[in-house]
């Protein structure tokens, strides 16, 4: 993971869950060989920057329920 200012501008095709209200909501973009996330409340901040493989072990993780004990 890497922490870096937005990379692209504003021409990511950014998303948020279905299920996000429009307020404080993670975003996450692809950006070539990577998958960037942001806050959607600072959406010129900095990003988090993830391997694609980083990015599909941590939704793999998410769907197995690894994390259902975060709350």
């Amino acid at each position: 993971m890497a922490l870096s200012d937005s990379p692209d501008g504003g021409n990511l095709s950014w998303r948020a869950a279905r299920h996000c209200d429009g307020g404080a909501c993670v975003q996450v973009a692809p950006a070539g060989e990577m998958i960037v996330l942001r806050d959607s409340k600072n959406p010129g901040g900095p990003v988090l920057s993830y391997t694609r493989a980083e990015w599909e072990t941590f939704v793999a993780g998410i769907k197995r329920g690894e994390f259902d004990d975060i709350r």
